[in-house]
């Protein structure tokens, strides 16, 4: 992913940060890795709202990438860029989640979709589509993808954080029950869920089923993919957001 004009001063630079911690070295690799937190920030901010700025994702960030060099081991088998693209991920997603930055107005709407998409699920009998909250609560359907692709991102939950239902001082990775083996109701609920997955997967059309893979498998950024298809960043965005939006109603279930 990153790419360096002069490998032998980038490996000079890697002795003289590992065995002297030399500032300047240490500048050197900043600049050379920089394009890692560029990549991360345009990949997580394509889904996160618009008042979140690019500028506070680069700040977390850069921290991610000087946490990587500060505890990176040479030594062991594993190259640097996969490393730091974990503590630059990582770091951005803590920040966001240290900031309550989905607005209030977005988490009311939030909960009125959720309710009528209950409700319609349970008359209808089937997943529902956006078109159709649309219709019910008279929005358009881009405003619906877009307050629920919002408030997707926004409960991304660390498995670090205290557990809010627990009296002890408990994280929710220490309340999490270790079951090697699911019980056969849990296969079977488990199995339809994958079925239904695939099957919505298989239902989606050509475009929006060559964006998830893009995005998510080949790891390209929005704009990337648009022009691969020769489409807009925003009527990627658009395709994503949609193709998003049902894979969602199936996963939820699963949970």
């Amino acid at each position: 992913m990153v790419q360096v004009e002069n490998v032998e001063q980038l490996q000079q630079d890697w002795e003289l940060w590992t065995n002297e911690r030399d500032d300047q070295a240490c500048t050197r690799l900043i600049e050379a890795y920089f394009p890692l937190v560029e990549y991360h920030v345009q990949r997580i901010g394509a889904n996160v709202p618009k008042s979140v700025k690019h500028d506070d994702l680069r700040s977390h960030g850069f921290m991610g990438l000087y946490d990587a060099l500060e505890k990176f081991d040479t030594s062991r088998d594993l190259k640097f860029d996969t490393y730091a693209s974990f503590r630059i991920r990582g770091s951005i997603m803590d920040g966001l989640r240290q900031e309550d930055w989905l607005p209030r107005s977005v988490r009311e709407k939030s909960k009125k979709i959720e309710a009528t998409i209950e409700r319609l699920e349970q008359e209808q009998g089937r997943n529902i589509e956006a078109k159709e909250i649309a219709e019910e609560l008279g929005m358009s359907e881009t405003d619906i993808l877009h307050v629920m692709n919002e408030t997707f991102v926004a409960n991304v939950l660390s498995i670090d954080e205290p557990a809010q239902e627990s009296d002890r001082d408990e994280t929710y990775l220490s309340t999490i029950e270790d079951k090697k083996t699911l019980t056969p109701e849990q296969e079977i609920v488990k199995q339809s869920s994958n079925d239904e997955l695939v099957n919505v997967i298989d239902n989606l059309n050509e475009k929006e089923r060559l964006v998830i893979t893009l995005f998510y498998f080949e790891e390209l950024t929005l704009t990337e993919i648009g022009e691969v298809l020769s489409l807009s960043t925003s009527r990627i965005s658009q395709i994503h957001s949609k193709a998003l939006f049902r894979l969602q109603q199936v996963l939820k279930k699963a949970n």
